[in-house]
């Protein structure tokens, strides 16, 4: 992308800068909602009021209602979220999963978006970025006097050090493989960027390797929950930004790391357009071109080559400057002493990072970021020509009564930990808008069972790799040897690489539970880093817990729920003390990276207005958003009088006495 003889990106500090603007940009929205609303505390959302959604992603036959909340409040539109309403699931006895149940819910505490509106044109304004939305019936998300902002249905995590997930969404769904226009990488077949070749502007079909943090940039933007009015695409967004000043409405720092150099004098907003730093950032045969590239409307003028290949510079853009926000300063940083402890460490921060390990807690949480999803060369190194391991077999559960191990496949890097019950919320199990399985693991059976089938994405997958190969479980005559690696899943030893006969495969998989061939990938859900895990509550792909020792509780009874595809040998019962639970929670705030806390560089950014819930609105009036202004922070970072950022629970509404 940024070099060989014909690079894409042709000055990367002004692609730089052009994504930290997008990022951060309140007219990348339909309605003032910017990328950065949900990820402007650590990298992840810690508003509290008008945070609550009714737990879409489970197919409940009574529909998707809102609950009362723990605290016996109504919960629902607007709420403010209160201490008492955590955790969402709680027990009688909070060491022993097997008590009482005494609340539980499936709703979620995620991130207000945008309203529900119909996009009908983009803004000419230069004064007000909204766009030109005609309203929708919302039969969740409204109070007496008319619609509220949506919430989205996961809760949002942190961006900073999410550069080096292999994938990422919470369902892995943000391709490894960037295609310039989709999600979905390689998935979507017919996405392209329109580019100069000999003089003609043809669409061409790429796939950008390790570029998902690209891939994830595409779906906020034009999502009708999170910033986008419905129907909105990304030449519309082009069309509406390209010749706008950056951040034309918010305060940019002096000192701002990135941004201070195009800096307007006025200090609001940046001097040159978008148009101006896209044609300074990205070759010229990617913009420059003359022709029809489709029309918004039959009566509008045709988008440009620049318009229409926006999707393209907004995903790699945002993406060179997300690789910008790695936190790898914290106390566990500090070089190693004799025994191998952080030399900073006091006597209970060794012993919480002594049971760190020794209660596995890193069998998830591994490598330098703290994640299994991170890219495997991250954590283990990769020979050259070895494929990275994102496919797993090992035995995850075990049924003491039968005498029987579970032993499916898994996707490395993802793990359902009993959260909730699986059919909440289904993670890394569903499917993408063209009915392909998210998980590798779903379409290697697949591939397996039919060996002219090749996998979705074009990953090479080695049993040779897995923990338990597949001598393990079946008889030799039912094993065949690999196929070819040139069709895509076999590289290794030919002799500790045999695989199920096709046929076998196929038998097994229409037993029930698929027979000795299961996966666990309903309800797992990506390994999120614990870099800076003190400040990005509420933690949980459902925002289903406040603070650290409630985080510290889950894992001691070894989950909230029984699922058959748990990680029962990794997320047991592990019956801490009250003086370990301490220990263990002084390790994981040693992971907080101070330029973190006071958003020095590279974590400084321009100031931004979040919609924050509502007040109260007189009878007849129409709803006002409440702002949450957040000023502007250069590289130096937040003053005193500022303060520094505060974890999750410092935010929330106290009541009940707790």
């Amino acid at each position: 992308m940024l070099d060989g003889p014909a690079p894409i990106v042709v000055d990367p500090i002004a692609a730089l800068q052009l994504g930290k603007a997008l990022f951060w940009d309140m007219n990348a929205g339909s309605d003032g909602v910017a990328c950065a609303s949900c990820h402007f505390h650590a990298g992840a959302d810690r508003r509290t009021l008008n945070q609550l959604e009714p737990g879409s992603r489970h197919a409940a036959p009574s529909g998707h209602t809102f609950e009362k909340t723990a605290s016996g409040a109504p919960g629902g539109v607007n709420y403010p979220l209160q201490a008492s309403d955590f955790p969402l699931f709680r027990f009688h006895n909070p060491a022993d999963k097997s008590s009482r149940v005494l609340f539980s819910t499936d709703d979620v505490v995620s991130s207000a978006g945008t309203l529900k509106r119909q996009f009908q044109s983009v803004s000419s304004s230069r004064q007000n970025g909204y766009d030109r939305c005609a309203p929708l019936n919302d039969d969740i998300f409204h109070l007496a006097s008319g619609n509220t902002r949506r919430v989205t249905d996961r809760n949002a995590p942190t961006v900073i050090n999410a550069a080096f997930n292999y994938r990422n969404f919470w369902d892995g769904r943000a391709n490894n493989l960037f295609n310039g226009e989709t999600v979905y990488g390689p998935r979507t077949p017919d996405a392209g960027v329109w580019e100069m070749k000999s003089g003609q502007v043809t669409k061409t079909h790429l796939l950008l390797e390790n570029a998902s943090l690209a891939s994830q940039a595409m779906g906020p933007a034009v999502d009708d929950k999170e910033m986008s009015c419905a129907g909105r695409s990304f030449p519309n967004l082009g069309r509406k930004l390209l010749s706008r000043k950056p951040l034309s409405g918010q305060k940019v720092h002096a000192e701002d790391s990135v941004l201070s150099p195009r800096r307007d004098r006025s200090g609001w907003g940046l001097e040159p357009s978008y148009q101006d730093l896209v044609r300074q950032s990205f070759a010229p045969r990617y913009w420059n071109g003359q022709g029809d590239f489709g029309k918004p409307a039959p009566e509008l003028p045709p988008y440009s080559q620049m318009e229409a290949n926006f999707a393209f510079f907004f995903g790699l853009a945002i993406q060179l400057y997300e690789n910008t926000l790695i936190s790898d300063e914290t106390p566990f940083d500090a070089p190693r002493d004799a025994q191998g402890f952080p030399s900073t460490f006091n006597a209970q921060q060794r012993r919480g990072f002594t049971l760190f390990n020794k209660a596995e807690c890193d069998f998830c949480h591994h490598g330098p970021g703290f994640s299994l999803a991170e890219h495997p060369a991250v954590y283990s190194g990769l020979k050259p020509g070895q494929p990275p391991k994102l496919v797993e077999r090992r035995v995850l559960n075990i049924d003491s009564a039968r005498k029987a191990a579970f032993i499916p496949l898994s996707d490395v890097g993802y793990a359902n930990t009993g959260v909730t019950p699986d059919e909440f919320d289904t993670g890394l199990g569903g499917r993408d808008p063209m009915g392909h399985p998210l998980s590798f693991s779903e379409q290697y059976l697949a591939t397996l069972a039919d060996p002219n089938q090749p996998m979705i994405d074009p990953i090479a997958i080695s049993a040779f790799n897995f923990s338990l190969r597949f001598r393990i479980g079946f008889k030799p005559d039912e094993l065949t040897p690999p196929i070819h690696p040139a069709q895509g899943f076999f590289t290794g030893n030919p002799e500790q690489s045999t695989l199920p006969k096709p046929g076998l495969v196929r038998s097994e998989l229409a037993s029930p539970n698929q027979g000795r061939l299961p996966i666990a990938v309903n309800g797992a859900f990506k390994i999120p880093t614990l870099r800076n895990i003190e400040l990005t509550g509420p933690y949980m792909h459902n925002g289903s817990m406040k603070s650290l020792d409630e985080v510290i509780d889950f894992y001691d009874r070894g989950g909230n729920v029984e699922n058959r595809e748990h990680f029962g040998t990794f997320v047991f019962p592990q019956h801490f003390s009250q003086q370990e639970k301490a220990d263990l929670k002084a390790f994981l705030l040693t992971l907080t990276d101070e330029r973190v806390r006071w958003e020095r560089g590279p974590f400084d950014h321009p100031s931004l207005r979040i919609m924050s819930g509502y007040g109260r609105a007189k009878r007849g009036e129409p709803l006002v958003d409440r702002i949450m202004d957040i000023p502007e922070v250069g590289r130096q970072g937040r003053s005193t009088r500022l303060g520094p950022l505060l974890p999750f629970t410092a935010y929330l509404k106290r009541s009940s006495g707790k």
